[in-house]
C-alpha cells in the first residue's frame, strides 16, 4: 500500500523545528553551532543550581536563590567559547585524522581526551573566572584545588560519550551530540 507524503506544514512541530535547525547548521554552521552551545550551556547550569538545591532542601540546609548571572556566564561560555572551538575543532579532526587513518578511531579518541580536554577545561577555568571578574589569585587556586579532579572526572565521565560522538556521530551534530552530554557534565562542576 502506497504511503502519502504530507506538506512540511501539516506535519508536527518537533519535526518542524529539527527540519529548521537543519537547515541553519548547514547555512550558518558556527552560528548555529555557538546560539545552540549557549543555550544548553545555559540550561545545564540552570539544571545544576536546581540539582544543587534540591539536594540541600532534603538535607533541610538553606536554599538559595537561583544565580541567573552564573547561568548568564554559562551561556556567553557556549556561545563565544564552546560553539565555535568544537566546531573548528572537530572539522580539524577530519583533517589531520581522516576516517582511512588505519587507527583512527584511537588516534582521534586520543586527540580529544589528551589534548583537546585537558586545553578545554584549563579555558573553561580560565574564561569563567574572567567572567566572574575574579583576580589571578583566585584562578590559582581554583587550577589547584580543582582541576585535576575536574580533568579526571572528564576522562570517566566524558571518554565513553566522545568516543561515539568522534567516531559514529557525522560531523555536523558532534557539538550538538556534546551540548547534550554537558547538559549533566555542568551538574559535577558545582563547587
Amino acid at each position: 500500500m502506497p504511503v502519502q507524503s504530507r506538506p512540511v506544514r501539516d506535519s508536527s512541530v518537533h519535526f518542524r523545528l529539527l527540519q529548521q535547525y537543519l537547515v541553519l547548521l548547514k547555512k550558518y554552521p558556527i552560528l548555529t553551532k555557538s546560539v545552540t552551545s549557549g543555550i544548553l550551556s545555559a540550561l545545564g547550569n540552570l539544571l545544576s543550581q536546581f540539582v544543587e538545591a534540591r539536594k540541600k532542601a532534603q538535607k533541610g540546609a538553606p536554599v538559595s536563590n537561583i544565580d541567573a548571572a552564573g547561568a548568564a556566564r554559562y551561556a556567553i561560555y557556549g556561545l563565544l567559547i564552546t560553539g565555535p572551538v568544537s566546531h573548528l575543532f572537530y572539522q580539524l579532526m577530519e583533517v589531520w585524522i581522516p576516517t582511512t587513518d588505519q587507527f583512527c578511531v584511537v588516534k582521534r579518541l586520543l586527540l580529544d581526551r589528551l589534548i583537546f580536554a585537558p586545553g578545554f577545561l584549563l579555558l573553561f577555568y580560565f574564561v569563567m573566572n574572567i567572567l566572574e571578574a575574579k583576580g589571578w589569585t583566585d584562578f590559582e587556586k581554583k587550577m589547584r584545588r580543582s582541576y585535576w579532579t575536574a580533568l579526571k572526572m572528564n576522562w570517566k565521565v566524558w571518554t565513553p560519550f566522545q568516543f561515539i560522538n568522534i567516531n559514529f556521530v557525522p560531523v555536523q551534530f558532534r557539538v550538538l551530540f556534546a551540548n547534550m552530554i554537558a547538559l549533566f557534565w555542568y551538574c559535577t562542576l558545582k563547587d
